[in-house]
C-alpha cells in the first residue's frame, strides 16, 4: 500500500476515501496520488484548437486552485501528496493513471443505494472497479479502524477466482489481516450438500496454494440471496471488511445468479475491496 489513488470529485464521500487513504498511508508509510478527473465535454472537443486550447486552460486552472484548497486538511499534514487533474472522457481511464504511476490500490468513495434507488449502478465508482487492474475500496462512511483486523473473501469457490484470492491473501497478510473465505448456500437449484462443498473448497486450495489447512478458514453460512448471506455472516462476526473478486468489464462477478457484487457494494455499511479476476 505504498501508492493509493483517490479519485476526488470534492463530495463529503470522496473526502471519505480521502481520510481512509491518509490513515492507510500514515500506517504504512505509503503516499497518496489524489486524482481530480475534468470531464471533457464534447462541444469543446468540435470547437476550434485556439478556443478549445483556452477553454480547458481555464478549466484546468480553475480546478487546480479549488483541487488545491480542497486538499488543505489537518488529517494530509506529514504525507506525502501528489495532486493530479486530468482530463477524461471515459472514467475508466483511472486505471491507465494507476498503471503509469505503478499504484497499490484505489480508494473510492460511494453513495451505495438508498431503498430502491442504485446509485452505485452505472456509476463512477463501478467504471473505475470493472476497469482497474489493481485492488479498489469501496467506502460509503468514514472509516473509523483503518486495521481491518477481520475480513471477509466472499466467493462460490469457482476456480476463477482463485487468482484475486491469492490477491486478496498478499494484501491482507500485510495488512496483518485475519481472512475468513465465506461460501453461501442457497435454498434453490444451487444448493450443495456438505460434501459437495468441501470437496469444491478442496480443490480450490490445492489449485491456489496447496494449503489444506486453510479449510479452517471456510466459513458456511445457509441464507435467501447471497448478498444477505455475505451482509449478515460479516455482521455476526464483527468484520470490519467484506473483499470481493471481480470480473472486470463484464461486471462485479455473478457468485450465482444476478449482480451479487454491486449488492454488497450498495448495500452493505462496510467497505468492500475487489480484486480483478
Amino acid at each position: 500500500m505504498k501508492k493509493i489513488i483517490v479519485p476526488i470529485d470534492f463530495s463529503k464521500h470522496s473526502e471519505y476515501a480521502l481520510k481512509a487513504a491518509a490513515k492507510l498511508a500514515k500506517k504504512n508509510n505509503g503516499m497518496i496520488l489524489a486524482l481530480h478527473m475534468l470531464e471533457v465535454s464534447e462541444i469543446i472537443l468540435t470547437e476550434d484548437d485556439v478556443v478549445q486550447y483556452q477553454k480547458m486552460l481555464f478549466y484546468f486552472k480553475l480546478a487546480e486552485k479549488k483541487f488545491k484548497n480542497f486538499l488543505k486538511k489537518d488529517y494530509l499534514d506529514g504525507l506525502d501528496i501528489t495532486p493530479i487533474v486530468k482530463s477524461y472522457k471515459v472514467f475508466s481511464e483511472v486505471n491507465e493513471i494507476a498503471k503509469e504511476h505503478d499504484a497499490d490500490l484505489i480508494i473510492m468513495g460511494s453513495h451505495g443505494a438508498s431503498g430502491f434507488k442504485e446509485f452505485f449502478v452505472g456509476s463512477n465508482t463501478e467504471r473505475v472497479v470493472r476497469n482497474a487492474e489493481i485492488p479498489v475500496l469501496v467506502v460509503k462512511n468514514e472509516i473509523v479502524n483503518i486495521n481491518f483486523e477481520n475480513v471477509v473473501f466472499a466467493t462460490d469457490f469457482d476456480l476463477e477466482n482463485v487468482e484475486p484470492y491469492l490477491k486478496a491473501c498478499k494484501v491482507f497478510n500485510k495488512l496483518g489481516s485475519k481472512l475468513k473465505m465465506l461460501y453461501v448456500n442457497l435454498p434453490n437449484e444451487n444448493f450443495r450438500s456438505t460434501v459437495e462443498i468441501e470437496k469444491r473448497i478442496a480443490e480450490f486450495l490445492q489449485t491456489a496454494d496447496g494449503n489444506l489447512e486453510s479449510l479452517n478458514n471456510v466459513a458456511y453460512q445457509a441464507d435467501y440471496t447471497v448478498e444477505q448471506g455475505v451482509v449478515n455472516y460479516a455482521n455476526k462476526i464483527g468484520a470490519d471488511l467484506i473483499a470481493i473478486p471481480t470480473h472486470g468489464r463484464t461486471g462485479v462477478t455473478h457468485f450465482f445468479s444476478g449482480s451479487i457484487g454491486e449488492d454488497i457494494v450498495n448495500h452493505s455499511s462496510l467497505p468492500v475491496m475487489t480484486f480483478k479476476i
